[in-house]
């Protein structure tokens, strides 16, 4: 699943008539990177969640991609007005998803991450609800979010603090304590139930050192584009 529902207020006047996840980077839009990983990836159905201008993103990969990415859209802007937060987005688009699945958000920038069959298995195979892939702190984040324990699970509480990177496997457990299908578009938000899953052992991580940039800003997109920031 890829996040695509938020209005990207840091970015205006940029997203004002844009969605995010359409603006372009180095020719593509932002999006894009991600349905081509997925595919690498060998994983063909993707479903992408809308809200902010959402129509322009279906307008513009329709149903599938050239390599044949499955798309479907979860529209919560045409649903219930506006976006459901993260938490409440993922949980209308279960009936989507396979019991295991990836998340991504549509406006970080990863080009070399690779969306695995095997990390996909061993997540499946190893039982936590949720696995999450954590960065170095950048600087708009320098205390970060979640801790890393040496046996790799992920912390509520922890001295040393990484970012996480938007990308994670989920298993639909993980929302059990949501309303199925979310009928009634709750906005809910996502680091609440983390922090509670972790509580409860429920949650690993992984650090994660390669490119990385959370396209939040007009300057950060700007310096990507000139390549005056490394990701």
């Amino acid at each position: 699943m890829i996040l695509a529902a938020g209005r990207g207020e840091r970015m205006r006047p940029l997203t004002d008539s844009c969605p995010k996840p359409l603006l372009r980077l180095k020719g593509k839009p932002l999006m894009q990177y991600h349905l081509e990983a997925f595919g690498r990836g060998g994983f063909r159905d993707v479903v992408v969640n809308t809200a902010w201008l959402g129509e322009q993103i279906e307008d513009h990969f329709g149903h599938a991609t050239a390599d044949d990415v499955r798309i479907r859209y979860s529209h919560e802007g045409r649903d219930f007005g506006g976006a459901l937060e993260t938490a409440g987005g993922i949980a209308r688009a279960l009936p989507l998803l396979a019991d295991a699945f990836w998340i991504v958000a549509g406006d970080v920038y990863m080009p070399d991450f690779l969306f695995t069959r095997a990390a996909y298995d061993r997540f499946v195979a190893g039982g936590k609800l949720a696995h999450l892939f954590l960065v170095p702190n950048p600087p708009h984040n320098v205390k970060g979010d979640f801790g890393l324990s040496a046996d790799g699970l992920a912390l509520n509480q922890a001295d040393v603090r990484y970012t996480y990177s938007t990308t994670a496997l989920f298993r639909q457990a993980f929302f059990r304590s949501l309303p199925a299908g979310n009928p009634q578009g709750q906005k809910l938000a996502l680091a609440p139930l983390l922090r509670a899953a972790m509580d409860r052992g429920e949650v690993s991580a992984e650090l994660y050192h390669g490119a990385w940039t959370d396209v939040g800003t007009p300057e950060r997109l700007a310096a990507l584009n000139d390549d005056r920031m490394t990701p």
